[in-house]
């Protein structure tokens, strides 16, 4: 589910925390960082959650209907396709995810008026409408139209946004690459999926490899910082550093730091990262000044024989 990219990001913001406030501890600084890493996944399932609480409150509803004082035809024989969905159903009963969701108390039981309210706007759209009355039913559709409710209803809806927001100032980054983690997990799903398969997304491929990755990256660009600082005053013509962005930077050090201790990726690797990450996170102009600094950085360290890359195809 996180990527190297995103796994940089998540060292950005915990080195933007211990440049900031300079009382910040090293490994208080870490501890948070994995934790907020961690808490993604947390993330993850609250918002695969919501579907499984909005199927809760279909079925309510449904019941609630049968049990009127004068039910009409419908109340007594509803249209049960929605609540049949397979794909929910799959999900409602895949152990793995029952078993995460009730270990991490994982529920919208709390806010589940606000679940209410999205199961009525569900159910008065006439996507939700098209789905119950078309006649063709097969497993196909019945995923389709999950991912699209999602995408739709859920996705971008700011009452939980805010709800999500409120829990971790953190998830406001996370928010993208959950969702697009929860539609993928939705889109893998086949007919055959049983409640002791594992639909879940791992939260991090090769997690012995990556966590070392964050935790180095992050103390090394702090045991060198001032190292990398003089060389970013000096590749900026002795400008003052308080006029470079903080995030500028941060940035630069840590693509220094990449590029001088980690020698199994690749400077060209290196370098489209932090110029990604600057397009994302600082000024309209910073890809070009980091990219600039750090090309002359490489130019001068290679000349100096200081950076060193092991491995196939890296040996330039």
């Amino acid at each position: 589910m996180l990527n190297r990219r995103y796994l940089r990001i998540k060292v950005l913001q915990a080195l933007y925390a211990y440049f900031s406030l300079p009382a910040n501890q090293l490994k208080v600084v870490e501890k948070n960082m994995i934790q907020s890493i961690q808490r993604v996944y947390d993330l993850y399932l609250y918002k695969i959650s919501i579907l499984l609480d909005v199927l809760h409150a279909a079925n309510l509803n449904l019941e609630k209907n049968k049990a009127k004082r004068l039910p009409t035809e419908e109340d007594l024989n509803p249209n049960t396709r929605f609540i049949d969905n397979k794909v929910l159903k799959i999900l409602n009963s895949n152990i793995d995810l029952k078993e995460q969701l009730e270990k991490k108390k994982i529920n919208w039981q709390v806010n589940f008026d606000d679940i209410k309210k999205l199961w009525r706007t569900i159910k008065s759209s006439d996507m939700y409408e098209n789905y119950m009355n078309n006649p063709e039913n097969d497993f196909a559709k019945d995923r389709k139209f999950i991912v699209q409710v999602y995408e739709k209803f859920i996705q971008d809806e700011p009452v939980f946004e805010h709800l999500l927001h409120e829990q971790s100032i953190y998830w406001y980054t996370d928010m993208e690459v959950v969702d697009l983690s929860v539609m993928k997990t939705f889109s893998s799903i086949a007919e055959n999926t049983g409640p002791i398969n594992n639909i879940l997304l791992p939260l991090i491929k090769d997690e012995v490899d990556d966590m070392k990755f964050i935790k180095e990256l992050l103390n090394k660009t702090i045991l060198f910082e001032k190292e990398y600082s003089d060389i970013i005053a000096q590749k900026t013509n002795n400008w003052e550093l308080e006029r470079i962005a903080i995030i500028d930077i941060i940035l630069m050090k840590m693509g220094m730091c990449e590029l001088e201790h980690f020698n199994s990726i690749p400077v060209k690797v290196t370098l489209n990262e932090y110029i990604e990450l600057a397009k994302n996170f600082s000024t309209p102009k910073s890809k070009n000044f980091i990219n600039g600094i750090l090309d002359k950085v490489v130019q001068e360290w290679k000349s100096k024989n200081r950076i060193e890359k092991i491995g196939r195809g890296l040996k330039e």
